[in-house]
């Protein structure tokens, strides 16, 4: 795949977004948006969606890996939880993720790979049917 350019970057940004994150999440986003953020959900679509996870150089399981350990090791907790649900979509493992976890728990800290293994186990039991669904 190609990257995109500026002029293409909102629809290859709104194809990877429902690649990666679901239809579902993405139309939930899109029906509470309002004119206050709508200029920041146009700059996710095109920025992050359109321009970083669009590039071909890696796989979606890496970006989704690096992005959790990022988002883990920033303290993002709801982050974390949209993208560990979304490696049902990016084909990144729950060993990838506990991979992931102890880079973070190294270069991080502790805390925040504790905070992320406790997040990930909590989506993963909802992913599987056994916790409360958000």
């Amino acid at each position: 795949m190609r990257e995109a350019g500026p002029a293409d970057r909102y629809g290859v940004g709104m194809a990877t977004r429902r690649a990666v994150l679901g239809d579902a999440h993405v139309d939930r986003v899109e029906a509470a948006k309002t004119d206050f953020d709508r200029p920041f959900q146009e700059l996710i679509t095109e920025a992050a969606w359109g321009h970083v996870w669009s590039r071909p150089n890696w796989t979606q399981r890496e970006r989704s890996m690096v992005t959790i350990a990022l988002l883990a090791a920033l303290g993002h907790s709801e982050e974390v939880a949209m993208h560990v649900r979304a490696t049902a979509n990016t084909g990144a493992s729950r060993e990838d993720i506990c991979e992931a976890m102890l880079h973070v728990a190294i270069y991080a800290g502790v805390p925040a790979a504790n905070q992320a293994i406790k997040i990930a186990k909590q989506v993963f039991n909802e992913m599987d049917g056994k916790g409360e669904q958000r």
